[in-house]
């Protein structure tokens, strides 16, 4: 079935403002850098008046939108066109790169970061950032993850070694969590294995699960898994049932595929979001796939279609704004439209993309306060943009490094 957006009922709970004695007019505080990555009020989308979601019961308010390092912390990474994006490829150079887009994050109002130890050097990115730019812990929310190992040794070209080594075993949890905690730590509150399958057998490790439930017991942290292929669903409901030693379920977040091509994990998500889970959706423009940048025509027609959803509802006849809604803004803003609420990454490699992909908060607000009128819209192209997940995930195990 389609999901349907129902401006009074499903609209996503970051849109209202919460009732009791902290309402309040729900504004983004954005703490600005004054750098040339956000300097420039003319290309920024009105997110300070995008309402903000409490995340992970931390007592950090964010707007539901964060970003990936995935592409920002190696010089190779599927994206359709991510060798553009990154033109230095040196250690030096791609440090700077990934903090100038993280300042345009940071302006854009995103408060969640979320990186993993396979991500190149992801994590020392993001601490010498945090660090440079004096973020306060309370204003900001980060998690990595474990399970897979940077095995490309900073080359584009492996000569068809893998970029990255899988291993879900206890003793590489302890191996990585001091890793990511030395590098992270104040700010690290989310710790998620790194793409749990039903086939690893993860879930069932109980040295796993004892270590996990010490870590959220003793170091604070909230646990999380990501999900990957056809049967993120079904490893999601297997997840559910994974209980601490006193009981109480283990992973509090979950990390999925979810975008207007691959919507199977839904219906799972809407389960774990009712359980009490946060749910975080990754890959929303699928690895470059929903961009110009893709070659296949049968994609133009989706393309088409968000594109003249971001304009009709971001800039229409009679509303002054200055910021351009694009089809990236239309697919981000329809996944944070779902009834299970997501934090949704941003995929960006560079400051434009971050930017762009920011006004998916405003053209969120539009979307919803323009009701029925909107849902008609997004339910067709959550339609004619759906395809078969295994024919979406064995198209994405063809994507190439670059």
């Amino acid at each position: 079935a389609v999901p349907t957006m129902r401006a009074t009922t499903a609209a996503p709970a970051p849109l209202r403002v919460p009732a009791g004695p902290h309402a309040q007019h729900a504004r983004t505080r954005t703490n600005r850098v004054r750098t040339r990555a956000s300097a420039a009020p003319f290309y920024t989308p009105a997110t300070d008046y995008v309402a903000q979601k409490s995340m992970l019961e931390v007592g950090v308010r964010t707007p539901p939108l964060g970003l990936g390092l995935a592409a920002l912390g190696r010089p190779g990474y599927i994206n359709i066109g991510h060798d553009a994006d990154i033109k230095g490829k040196s250690m030096d150079e791609m440090r700077e790169h990934a903090h100038e887009t993280l300042d345009a994050a940071w302006a854009m109002g995103v408060r969640y970061f979320d990186c993993a130890r396979s991500y190149g050097a992801s994590e020392e990115f993001l601490s010498s950032w945090l660090r440079s730019r004096d973020i306060p812990r309370d204003k900001i929310v980060v998690g990595s993850k474990w399970g897979y190992t940077y095995t490309a040794d900073w080359k584009i070209d492996t000569a068809g070694q893998a970029h990255e080594v899988k291993e879900h075993t206890a003793e590489n949890l302890a191996a990585q969590f001091p890793q990511s905690s030395e590098l992270l730590d104040p700010y690290m509150r989310l710790y998620q294995i790194h793409s749990a399958t039903k086939s690893s057998g993860v879930l069932k490790n109980k040295e796993v699960v004892a270590e996990l439930s010490e870590l959220k017991a003793t170091k604070g942290v909230r646990i999380g898994l990501t999900l990957s292929g056809v049967e993120q669903g079904d490893t999601l409901r297997e997840a559910m049932e994974v209980t601490a030693p006193d009981g109480t379920p283990l992973f509090d977040c979950v990390q999925a595929t979810w975008n207007v091509m691959e919507q199977s994990a839904g219906p799972a998500l809407l389960e774990a979001k009712k359980a009490g889970m946060e749910i975080i959706v990754k890959e929303a423009l699928a690895n470059g796939r929903l961009s110009s940048r893709n070659p296949n025509e049968g994609v133009l027609p989706v393309m088409e279609a968000l594109r003249e959803l971001a304009s009709d509802f971001g800039s229409p006849p009679g509303r002054f704004d200055s910021f351009v809604y694009k089809a990236d803004s239309a697919a981000i803003a329809i996944a944070m439209l779902q009834g299970f609420q997501p934090m949704v990454l941003s995929g960006a490699a560079t400051p434009h993309q971050i930017r762009s992909n920011a006004g998916a908060l405003t053209l969120l607000k539009y979307l919803t306060n323009a009701g029925d009128a909107a849902e008609g819209r997004v339910n067709e192209i959550l339609e004619m943009a759906r395809q078969d997940p295994a024919a979406y995930w064995a198209e994405r195990a063809e994507l190439t490094w670059n």
